[in-house]
């Protein structure tokens, strides 16, 4: 069996789902590798790992806070084959400096004022100590300030010629889009999504204008309140945050050794299967492999997943709320030791 979970946002990480599964196959007599994932949201860095590192930089609303980042000395974005060139890589999620954890509940013009300064400031320091590559995950984010603060906040646009900045997401909205997409989840009045909107329309002509650079056109540049595209403008490349880290874990090759394969998430939706995990992984898999797909609860409206080879077990609707909210790991052991032996999959 192949374990590979995204985290249960608020209840419970993708490694501690992994390693759950992981007991309850091991139980049944199975083999099992672990892959905890990420689609390039919140904790992106921990699931690839590396050195950990914590540097104090400029919060959404410009309070100094500690962010966590990692550094990895040799890093290849190709776990198997090695076909990418190791170097030192730092990952840098950006809702460390400029997510919504940071800003839970902003008020009055706080959505139009959250800046991504600190993401910025995170890069300077990846670069300070040695990274040549430096990876950020646009997910969580509380900004829509297409970018700008965290280019402001670089000392200087060109040291990023000397590294490969990538961008990992789980979408591919466009730059202007993002006022409308995500800025009313982030706090934002009607009245102040237009005046987003608008802001975001003239900042991608300045960065046409500055760089030479159409953000405006890039799948995935509406990222993290358009961070992506300012990145995208000073030569980042905005990659699908699945597939990176797919590539880095050698997700391909465990797919091949495996059975079955368990994934899961902490509510099931219809985003679910635009970039994220536990689409992704049921379409890596095909159909012609087993999924067993664990999720803490499922949105009504979402459709059923119709594909033969996937069962689905909505943890909530099995357990009780408290239970799924409260004891994932050991409910997804359960789920997945009664799955194997019912399939008669252990070996």
């Amino acid at each position: 069996m192949l374990a590979a979970p995204d985290k249960f946002r608020g209840t419970a990480s993708a490694e501690s789902v992994a390693a759950a599964a992981a007991r309850g196959a091991r139980d049944t007599g199975c083999d099992v590798e672990e892959i905890p994932m990420s689609d390039g949201g919140e904790g992106l860095a921990e699931i690839i790992g590396g050195e950990v590192h914590h540097t104090t930089v400029s919060g959404p609303l410009g309070d100094p806070t500690v962010a966590e980042w990692r550094l990895i000395q040799d890093l290849s974005l190709d776990g198997e084959s090695d076909s990418s060139e190791r170097v030192p890589t730092a990952v840098v999620d950006m809702s460390e400096a400029a997510g919504r954890k940071l800003l839970p509940a902003p008020v009055g013009k706080q959505p139009l004022e959250a800046s991504t300064a600190g993401v910025g400031e995170l890069i300077n320091a990846a670069i300070d100590a040695g990274a040549k590559r430096v990876i950020v995950g646009c997910g969580g984010s509380a900004t829509s300030d297409g970018g700008l603060g965290a280019l402001k906040a670089l000392k200087s646009n060109d040291m990023l010629d000397s590294i490969d900045l990538i961008v990992a997401t789980d979408v591919t909205t466009l730059f202007v889009q993002a006022a409308e997409v995500f800025a009313p989840q982030k706090g934002a009045t009607p009245e102040q999504v237009g005046l987003l909107k608008t802001r975001l329309v003239d900042l991608a002509q300045r960065y046409r204008d500055e760089f030479g650079v159409d953000v405006g056109s890039i799948p995935g540049s509406g990222a993290a309140g358009g961070l992506a595209g300012g990145l995208a403008a000073l030569g980042a490349t905005i990659v699908s945050g699945f597939d990176l880290v797919a590539g880095v874990r050698g997700l391909a090759g465990a797919l091949k050794r495996a059975d079955f394969v368990m994934t899961g998430e902490g509510r099931l939706d219809t985003t679910s299967f635009a970039g994220k995990v536990v689409g992704q992984v049921i379409r890596v898999a095909g159909a012609g492999k087993a999924v067993l797909c664990i999720v803490g609860s499922v949105d009504p409206s979402t459709p059923p997943i119709a594909t033969p080879n996937v069962t689905t077990v909505n943890l909530e609707r099995s357990f009780g709320l408290e239970r799924a909210l409260n004891e994932v790991p050991e409910l997804v052991e359960a789920t997945v030791a009664d799955y194997v032996s019912s399939h008669r999959l252990a070996r």
